[in-house]
Formats: C-alpha cells, structure tokens, sequence
C-alpha cells in the first residue's frame, strides 16, 4: 500500500520537517503515527496522500510513483486514497449531505458531480455513512449549522462512503469528546476489518493509539525512533518519545476486536 524510502523535506523557511524516514505499510494494516507536535506526522500523510512532494526519496502509493504520473492518472491515484483532516475543508453553506457524497467527486464525471448539488445522488448511501457517527438526523443542515465536532464527523463520514484503499487521518479525533471520539476510530476500523483497506493515522491520544492500532510508529524531530507491534510498545519508549511530558499511565492495552463486540475497556496511556 505505501513504500517510503529515504524522505527527507525541509521546508523554505530552513525548517527540517523530515530527515530519511523510511516506511513500508502492506495491505490491510492500521498504524497509527504519534509523537511531539512537530515531529513531522503531517508532514508524512501529506507526501503519503500524494499533496506534498519530498526533496529527496523515493514514494511508491497504490503501487504507484505518483510523481511520475500525467495529471488525469495522478487524479484516478488520488482517487483510491481517502483523506481526513484535524480541520474537515468543508465550504460552511454546504449541505451535510453533499459534503458526504463529496468523497466519490473523483470517481464521478462532472456533469453527475453538479447535478448532485441541487439533487443529492445517493442520499441514502450518505445517511448511513453519517449514522454510523451518530449524525444521520443532520442530512440535510447546512454546515455551518454545526459544531467544530460534527463537522469533524462529517468528514469522517464523507471518506467512508468514499471507500478508498487506503484512509490517511490527519488527527481525525482531535475535536471529538472521548465517547464519540472512541465511536469514529470503531467507524474507521470496522470499514477496513476483512475488506483489506488500509488505514494510517498521527494521533496525540496514546489511549486510542494503542487502543485501535496493530502498529505504532513514534516520530520525534522529522525521523522514526521506533515501528513496532502495540504489544512492544513500552511506557519508558513513550516517556523517551515525548521527552519529559507527563504520562498518565492506566491499564494495559486493549485488543481493538474486543472492542468491536462491544467489550470496552479503560485506555492505556494519555499525552497530557
């Protein structure tokens, strides 16, 4: 699904944002990338995505180089790649159902994609993208009728019923109250359980990292300290990672199956 070699990025300002980092992500695995603010987790789902292009390295997506790409292949790539961002770019007079069916805009033709504005063309598919986040009432609000929240869900929502192969989020989660916060992260794990999505994301909650994800990889200072297993995650390679910020421990990590059947349980680590 993803093979990065050697990405190296400094931004124009001299900003070292990353510094040979290395990844290889197969088919169907959830990694979640924590670390500092700062540690260039954006910056990786962004050259990941396709919308940033490293100084140096070499980046394989889909089984694709996309810099090697023609503009109408690059647009089918992107296509198969769905994206969920801390702030959801949603226009704030969009309706909630169109901001969902928005996710299938690049498998659309263009007449199909502007007819659906003024009649939403599978308004039943969105509602049920939505119902799964517990926003199936709010179908037809305008969006800038809703909480920072929601429209967090909203985007969450609008990849899920995008159905890519693979899910990139950008702190899906940060605006979310625990209990829904928790709530997405099932969402997004139940779309890729048995289909073979893949789905990678930076997240600052260490209880849900390790919570959700098979795989942590932790990032300090635009390179990787460490890509391991959940269970070989420890709290002193946690404590190393963050240098110094307080570490609330709890209790040990939980399986994301369990979870799914219903079985919750108390989180393993929170960055304060």
């Amino acid at each position: 699904m993803l093979d990065l070699r050697g990405l190296r990025l400094v931004h124009p300002n001299g900003q070292r944002a990353l510094d040979g980092v290395s990844l290889h992500v197969k088919r169907g695995e959830r990694l979640a990338v924590i670390g500092p603010s700062g540690a260039g987790k954006t910056t990786l789902l962004r050259i990941a995505g396709t919308s940033l292009r490293p100084n140096t390295g070499d980046v394989q997506v889909l089984g694709e180089a996309p810099w090697g790409l023609a503009a109408r292949q690059l647009r089918t790539l992107r296509a198969r790649i769905g994206t969920i961002h801390q702030a959801a770019p949603i226009p704030p007079r969009l309706r909630v159902v169109s901001a969902v069916l928005a996710g299938r805009l690049g498998r659309w033709g263009t007449w199909r994609a502007l007819a659906s504005l003024a009649h939403p063309a599978d308004a039943a598919g969105a509602h049920a993208a939505l119902a799964r986040l517990d926003l199936g009432d709010r179908l037809f609000d305008r969006c800038d009728r809703l909480s920072g929240g929601q429209l967090q869900r909203v985007g969450i929502a609008r990849v899920l019923y995008q159905a890519p192969d693979l899910i990139l989020a950008d702190e899906p989660v940060s605006a979310l109250d625990p209990t829904s916060a928790d709530a997405a992260l099932r969402a997004l794990v139940a779309q890729c359980e048995g289909t073979g999505v893949t789905l990678v994301a930076s997240l600052h909650a260490l209880d849900l990292a390790l919570r959700w994800f098979d795989r942590i990889v932790g990032m300090r200072e635009g390179r990787i300290e460490f890509d391991l297993p959940r269970e070989q995650v420890t709290q002193a390679m946690l404590q190393q990672l963050y240098a110094g910020d307080p570490l609330l421990p709890i209790q040990p990590p939980v399986d994301a199956d369990s979870a799914l059947d219903g079985e919750a349980r108390a989180p393993v680590l929170m960055c304060r």
